[in-house]
Order: C-alpha cells, then sequence, then structure tokens
C-alpha cells in the first residue's frame, strides 16, 4: 500500500502542470478517546501532510487521486479515488470489561469521494469500504465546512455526517454468541445507525513559512452505539497539535 501510494505520488508529480505547487510538511501529536469501558486514551505521534495538484492530493491522514473534475477557478471540483486509515478499535488486554472478547482491528478504508468548493465553503462526500476486510463493510461520509479569520488566526469548521452499516457497528459495538460464552455479557446486536461530528483546523502563522495548527473533533456515536454494553462513552473526542512548514516548489 505504501509502495502504491508514492508511485501515484511521483507520477502525479511529473504530470502535474507547469507551475509552482505548494506543499505543507509538519509533525504533531494526536490523541482520541476510546467509548469502551475503561480504555485509555489513545496518544501517537503523527506527521501532517497537506498537498493538491489538481491530480492528486494528500490531506492530513487521506491521500487521493482525481479522476476526474476542474480545479480551476472560484468554483472547483473533483471526484478521486480515496483511502484513509480508521484507528480505532481495541484489544481485550486493553481493559477488563473486555476480556474474553475479540480483537477489534484499526483498519484502512476506501472508496470514492466526490467534493466541491466555492470560495472559501465546501462539501465532501465519500462512499467508503473496508480494504482489510476487518470489519467487510461499507460507509457514507458528508463533510460541510468553510473558512472564517480572526486576526491571523484562521478557522475551518465543518459538520461531518457518517452512515455506518450494521456490519461495521456490529464489528466495533457489538457481541457475538461466540463471544457471549466466553464472558458475562449476553449477545448484542447493533444496528446501522448516524455518526454526527464536529470539528475545526485552527491555524496561527508564526513566520511566513511556520504556523501552529490544532485540530479539535467530536463525533456522537450512534444510538444503537450508545446501547452496547461495552461502551462507555457516547462521544469520542480527537485532536492535533503540531507545527507545519509551508513552502513552494
Amino acid at each position: 500500500m505504501r509502495l502504491f501510494f508514492l508511485f501515484i505520488f511521483l507520477f502525479s508529480m511529473l504530470q502535474a502542470e507547469d507551475k509552482k505547487q505548494e506543499l505543507t510538511i509538519g509533525l504533531g501529536a494526536y490523541m482520541q478517546t476510546q467509548p469502551y469501558k475503561d480504555v485509555a486514551t489513545i496518544v501517537v505521534p503523527s506527521p501532517v501532510i497537506f498537498f493538491d495538484n489538481s491530480l492528486f492530493y494528500i490531506r492530513w491522514s487521506r491521500a487521493g487521486l482525481y479522476f476526474l473534475g476542474n480545479k480551476k477557478g472560484n468554483f472547483a471540483w473533483g471526484l478521486s479515488l480515496t483511502a484513509q486509515p480508521r484507528p480505532f478499535g481495541y484489544k481485550p488486554s486493553d481493559s477488563p470489561a473486555l476480556n474474553g472478547l475479540d480483537e477489534k482491528e484499526t483498519t484502512v478504508e476506501g472508496g470514492l469521494a466526490l467534493s466541491a468548493k466555492l470560495n472559501d465553503t465546501y462539501i465532501e462526500l465519500m462512499l467508503l469500504t473496508d480494504l482489510l476486510d476487518r470489519h467487510d463493510s461499507w460507509l457514507f461520509k458528508t463533510e460541510i465546512g468553510d473558512k472564517y479569520s480572526l486576526g491571523e488566526l484562521n478557522f475551518y469548521p465543518s459538520i461531518i455526517f457518517s452512515y455506518q452499516s450494521q456490519n461495521f457497528m456490529q464489528y466495533y459495538y457489538g457481541i457475538t454468541t461466540k463471544e457471549a460464552t466466553r464472558t458475562t455479557y449476553s449477545p448484542y446486536r447493533v444496528d446501522a445507525g448516524f455518526q454526527i461530528g464536529a470539528q475545526t483546523y485552527i491555524s496561527y502563522p508564526l513566520t511566513q513559512e511556520l504556523s501552529v495548527l490544532l485540530n479539535l473533533r467530536a463525533d456522537r456515536l450512534p444510538s444503537s452505539a450508545q446501547k452496547s454494553p461495552i461502551v462507555e462513552q457516547n462521544y469520542i473526542f480527537s485532536g492535533l497539535a503540531s507545527l507545519i512548514y509551508r513552502f513552494e516548489y
């Protein structure tokens, strides 16, 4: 997978229009709370990359390849193939409340993305499936956002709606009959549902090239997931604090 994206990146660089490209790179700390009972918050180092040459893009942890669209002018749109990791799940050893359950692994999801932008307002629709056959299902995601400025502070708030299929929900929040025989839990079947989230990026320039970038996000679990006997929190909170360097080449 890494070699595939490296190949696409190099190919798109060669095919890009003959003009200067903007690249943002950085490094920060990423955190994400887990909704499961007594499971610790994830805190890991995270590279930060933002790049878009109208053929290929990287947006923090997500990459994509355009195959249709128009990226010029005030109104721009693009249809792309995209992929991103899902840092979610648990090991039975993460908490006594999870002993006897099967491991729920992180995965990589990929599919189609349709994005459109008018000035600073944007919308993106994504249909994703599990590329590693962990939850072996699909989900639909919509994000709507805009840009606001206050002095040198820039804000990029957005609202996110995700429809998560029954297989996805069952994998991460359900309890199978086999798992129930190894624990004190009864079998629990989770229905498909909508997850609603809100996030914002906040950037502040330190120099012409160097900036501080923050990401703050909160997602409310679907109601059927909230009722799962292994779920303790109704919300997942996540964020990023990083330094980024922006330059042209």
